[in-house]
């Protein structure tokens, strides 16, 4: 099919990036299993190690099940290309690649995954790099930590575990004036309830392994280009603005343009990191999108109304949805993530660390797992596993205090949920 502003997202999310296979006419998308590619002559191999022809040379770089993932993703997102990795840790390392330098820095929203608060605190220190954390809320806090050394702002739609929606529109005018490349991380709300891009994004970074595959199956992450950043408007972005030496002095913005950022992540990020996605994981990852819209409005109806419910339980301090009126957030719902809250959120309890240990030992239904954005309903007490890494001053700036347990909330049927969440806190006010 042709891609273009008249299919809606539904029909995108099965057809984007999905041909039929010319070989046998497969409709599904095959899974490539190989390692490399006949080519049709030697001058066909010298043009795609050249950079002057685009085709398969080898599964650590491309491989067309991935490749028709990496279409579908950028199709959604609005962008112009996409590249898929190993996982979404890996996506945060390659969006930041061509980016950073020994000395350079992120300046980073305090609200943000446990995992990427650790890798963004301690291991990019070992490439040279390093990360300003700051409250996105505080936007003169924002320009402030911005310095000369800045490369990059980087912040969750959505923030796990919280579920707190940044504002996108605020924080990439302030990227902008910067002349900065703003990175979103899109993998809590999905294209189907945020699109970063349209609210000044340069960069969305997904964990696939979460909502858009959606099944707890496979681990997977990507990066997409919105093609909208000028990378040779400063000398801040060598690596995409000035002679590549690994390609004979190609520069990767001038001769690819909007893509360049896409091909420069294949070319040198996937060729040099290798930190690349298997094609049966893409397999997966795409037939859990072809359901993307589906699940989302069936994780946003059963959070608003589980939410609902667990902000009048006695036991519960406070639940921090966005889609409750009582949430500071609610206001940035309609701009921001037009089609609901997403599934994620937590909530804090008035017994503390062992009140929040009891409840999520005598849950049923939910299951206990370092997880989200399963077709199943998920639970974790974040300080003691995801965030237990962090002092308890980060834990509390990234909302996952001892107090807090963080709840997705699946597709099951809501009075299910709510009556196993109901006996578990009756448990928690008994002991």
């Amino acid at each position: 099919m042709t891609d273009g502003p008249s299919y809606g997202f539904d029909t995108l999310q099965v057809h984007a990036g999905a041909r039929p296979d010319p070989a046998t006419g497969a409709r599904q998308v095959p899974i490539y299993q190989t390692t490399a590619y006949v080519f049709r002559d030697a001058d066909h191999a010298a043009a795609l190690f050249n950079l002057q022809e685009v085709g398969y040379i080898y599964s650590r770089l491309t491989n067309p099940t991935v490749a028709a993932l990496q279409e579908r993703i950028a199709t959604l997102e609005g962008g112009v290309g996409a590249v898929c990795c190993s996982s979404g840790h890996a996506a945060q390392i390659m969006a930041l690649f061509p980016l950073m330098a020994p000395g350079r820095n992120v300046v980073a929203s305090t609200r943000l995954y446990g995992g990427t608060v650790t890798q963004f605190a301690q291991t990019i220190k070992r490439f040279g790099w390093s990360a300003t954390f700051v409250d996105f809320d505080d936007l003169d806090a924002v320009k402030a930590a911005i310095n000369d050394d800045t490369r990059a702002v980087f912040c969750e739609a959505i923030a796990n575990p919280g579920g707190y929606i940044t504002d996108l529109d605020a924080i990439s005018a302030i990227a902008n004036d910067a002349g900065l490349p703003l990175i979103v991380d899109n993998t809590t709300a999905t294209p189907y309830l945020c699109r970063p891009i349209e609210h000044g994004a340069t960069l969305v970074v997904h964990s696939t392994t979460k909502y858009m595959t959606g099944n707890g199956t496979v681990t997977g992450g990507c990066v997409v280009d919105s093609g909208n950043f000028d990378w040779s408007a400063s000398d801040k972005f060598p690596s995409l603005s000035v002679p590549e030496p690994a390609y004979h002095g190609l520069k990767f913005h001038e001769t690819f343009g909007p893509l360049a950022y896409t091909f420069h992540g294949i070319a040198i990020g996937l060729r040099d990191l290798g930190m690349t996605m298997n094609p049966q994981a893409a397999h997966y990852t795409l037939m859990g999108i072809e359901t993307l819209s589906l699940r989302m409005q069936k994780h946003v109806e059963n959070a608003q109304t589980v939410a609902t419910w667990l902000e009048t339980h006695d036991a519960v301090d406070y639940v921090t949805y966005a889609g409750l009126p009582s949430s500071p957030y609610a206001d940035r719902v309609s701009r921001i993530c037009p089609k609901g809250a997403g599934g994620l959120f937590t909530i804090a309890l008035k017994g503390g660390y062992d009140a929040c240990v009891k409840f999520v030992d005598s849950l049923e239904i939910f299951s206990h797992v370092a997880n989200l954005g399963d077709t199943r309903s998920l639970v974790i007490h974040s300080a003691s596993t995801t965030h237990r890494q962090l002092t308890e001053e980060q834990q509390i700036a990234a909302g996952a205090g001892p107090n807090i347990v963080r709840i997705s909330i699946g597709i099951e049927d809501a009075k299910d949920l709510i009556a196993d969440l109901q006996q578990a806190l009756d448990q928690v006010l008994a002991s």
